[in-house]
């Protein structure tokens, strides 16, 4: 028996066909494009997550040929904090705001003397910053009150494809909560929270928990995308939460680390807990909760290097010939240290005016000197987020799942564990969020009993590196590091401000 796991990202949709071990059958992929009509803004069609999502089930199910009947049961992850505003019949009546969208910062601000920070981080799970969708949504009505006053649906990803492929106007709580919109320990939309949007809930779709039916397929799409109709559609989870499951993160003691174009990190919890050293996310295990860490500075930052910086016409060669020589350098990067706050902080300071600093710069430092440093910032940030979860749960985290683009890198592995001072280990796949949707599909679909055996059956670690000599080194730099962005915050927000 077979299930799909469709991963709807922020250029992509990826639909992975997967067996009860986990194994991945067969892909299918379909890209979108990603706007910026201005400074701060970054918008999408929602008809293209769609036609791209359509593409890419279509395509697995053709590769399938006559296997395409053991298919069992659909499930989706999405691109979070991204969301659409439709009419009744689910038409987009506006662009998509992409989750790196950063119009509201005013917003933020006046949600806190409105709300309180406190107040805002414990219904939520999130203290406030720009990253939420709460903000970016005030920050829309605010420029167009005519939207706000034909009183719109509001939908995330998997609300808004979930809504075309069965027809039902719901989505999964684990998807829902990146909204800000979510009263945390209630497990139902915040009234409060919705006022401050300037919403309703009957303009918000039915929550359902992830892990459990959601609707069934429409005989019409089912037609168009080669499966059977009334295929059961499982509700999923946003993209983070689906990777922890799919990296076999489903109890405390252990983390995964996503290495892609922002750097998450969570932890699985059993109760529910807010803190400013992490955002409170509903895991994709129903009924728990994911502590989660996240730096907007991922990925981004080593492309930021060669395409913006050095202006390389052959970005993934140019990294590569980077790796190669960052590898002969020595830990350090010969007294280069970056903080890799290129898109703002959220946690621990949680500071959207935070800026990125590049210090110690000299003569003879060059390209791969800096393609060194970010990898160690990165890693060193981590460790900062790393160190506040363990001191808020009092829980230690024994060794780091990692996965994304970033963890094919053996240097940055190497680099990581030395810094994090325990083993990191890949995940068996490096479409982690994609089995994390196989994993609920599997469960709803009947080929496991209960989600523990399906994380078991289904998920699986690979090369594993240990911490080494640097350690010491790294420790030196972490003392250093940690007072930089504090030392300079007071001239970084003089300098936004003008």
């Amino acid at each position: 028996m077979l299930v799909i796991g469709v991963d709807c990202s922020t250029t992509a949709a990826k639909a992975v066909v997967w067996d009860a071990s986990g194994a991945a059958v067969c892909q299918g992929r379909s890209a979108f494009t990603l706007d910026s009509p201005g400074a701060g803004a970054w918008e999408q069609d929602a008809e293209a997550w769609w036609n791209a999502t359509r593409l890419a089930i279509a395509e697995c199910v053709h590769a399938l040929g006559s296997r395409s009947t053991q298919i069992r049961a659909l499930c989706l992850t999405h691109q979070r904090e991204t969301f659409v505003l439709t009419d009744a019949s689910s038409k987009p009546l506006h662009p998509a705001l992409v989750w790196m969208d950063s119009r509201g910062v005013e917003q933020v601000e006046r949600a806190r003397e409105r709300v309180g920070a406190a107040r805002l981080r414990q219904i939520s799970g999130k203290p406030p910053c720009i990253t939420p969708s709460l903000y970016k949504l005030m920050a829309l009505f605010a420029r167009r009150p005519d939207l706000e006053a034909v009183r719109p649906r509001v939908l995330d990803v998997h609300a808004f494809l979930c809504w075309r492929l069965t027809g039902r106007f719901a989505t999964s709580l684990a998807s829902a909560d990146p909204l800000g919109l979510v009263d945390m320990a209630r497990r139902t939309w915040s009234g409060e929270l919705c006022a401050l949007a300037g919403l309703d809930e009957t303009q918000l779709p039915e929550l359902i928990e992830p892990g459990t039916e959601l609707g069934q397929l429409d005989p019409s799409v089912a037609a168009t995308l080669g499966l059977r109709p009334g295929m059961p559609v499982i509700a999923g989870a946003g993209d983070g939460q689906a990777a922890g499951l799919g990296a076999g993160i489903a109890q405390s003691g252990r983390a995964y680390l996503n290495l892609g174009t922002a750097i998450v990190s969570g932890v699985a919890s059993s109760t529910y807990a807010v803190s400013d050293a992490f955002r409170t996310l509903y895991a994709a295990a129903p009924g728990t909760f994911f502590l989660e860490t996240d730096l907007k500075g991922g990925t981004f930052t080593l492309n930021w290097l060669v395409e913006r910086l050095l202006g390389a016409g052959d970005p993934a060669r140019k990294l590569a010939e980077l790796e190669r020589e960052a590898a002969t350098l020595p830990a350090g990067a010969e007294g280069l240290l970056l903080v890799p706050y290129w898109n703002g902080v959220m946690n621990p300071y949680w500071d959207d005016t935070a800026t990125g600093v590049l210090m110690g710069l000299t003569g003879r430092h060059g390209p791969a000197h800096v393609h060194r440093a970010v990898l160690e910032g990165i890693a060193l940030e981590q460790r900062l987020h790393t160190s506040g979860v363990e001191a808020r749960t009092g829980t230690p985290i024994a060794e780091m799942v990692v996965m994304g683009g970033g963890a094919k890198s053996n240097l940055w592995c190497q680099i990581t564990s030395d810094v994090l001072q325990r083993p990191v280990v890949r995940s068996r796949t490096t479409e982690a969020s994609a089995l994390g949707a196989g994993i609920l599909a599997a469960l709803g679909g009947g080929l496991y009993a209960d989600l523990p055996a399906a994380v078991a059956g289904m998920t699986a670690t690979g090369d594993r590196f240990l911490p080494g000599p640097d350690q010491a080194r790294y420790d030196a730099l972490y003392s250093i590091y940690t007072q930089i962005f504090p030392s300079l915050r007071a001239p970084m927000a003089a300098l936004a401000a003008l």
